[in-house]
């Protein structure tokens, strides 16, 4: 395995937009740079050979980017249809499912679900990819999904607090009265 090849480089930049992608508190932020990192996650697996996972990272980042313009339930029905369907086209063993979870997962997040709910899912998503990514041997998508998890739980508690503010200072109003 390479540090510096073609593929593992892809790993690196993708590492970056998605470390950029969840760190936003602001949803319309994450779901376009997730559009994007999932563009230049699905061109390093290709790199790497890994078929499932090109499948996978290539539905999600049109999944993403359509979730920009609309959060309607048909929509998400939809890529999780066409996740499903070419998903497990691609599926040769128990490992090619992984992307195929993480995919169906994130559509349910970016179409369904905001805040604190959409980012828990997409943790569990981004368990899902690093799984992945420790059996193909992704070095940057293997410290992508870390650091993703990472921001992520950063996130939720910076979300958290926020919420926990914003009751507080309602509190003293509802007493008042």
């Amino acid at each position: 395995m390479e540090w510096f090849s073609p593929a593992q480089c892809m790993g690196y930049v993708t590492l970056v937009i998605g470390v950029a992608a969840f760190l936003q508190k602001n949803d319309q932020r994450l779901r376009a740079l997730n559009a994007t990192e999932c563009v230049t996650y699905a061109l390093h697996f290709w790199l790497l050979g890994n078929l499932s996972g090109v499948a996978g990272a290539g539905i999600s980042s049109v999944r993403s980017y359509l979730s920009l313009f609309t959060q309607s339930i048909w929509v998400a029905a939809a890529a999780i249809l066409v996740n499903l369907t070419v998903g497990l086209h691609f599926v040769h063993s128990p490992a090619g499912l992984l992307p195929l979870a993480a995919s169906v997962m994130g559509t349910i997040a970016v179409f369904l679900l905001s805040g604190i709910s959409m980012r828990a899912v997409m943790l569990c998503s981004s368990l899902c990819w690093l799984s992945n990514n420790l059996l193909c041997h992704s070095i940057g998508g293997t410290i992508l999904e870390s650091f993703i998890s990472c921001s992520n739980i950063v996130t939720i508690v910076r979300l958290s607090r926020d919420n926990a503010r914003a009751k507080q200072m309602e509190l003293p109003e509802a007493s008042e009265a």
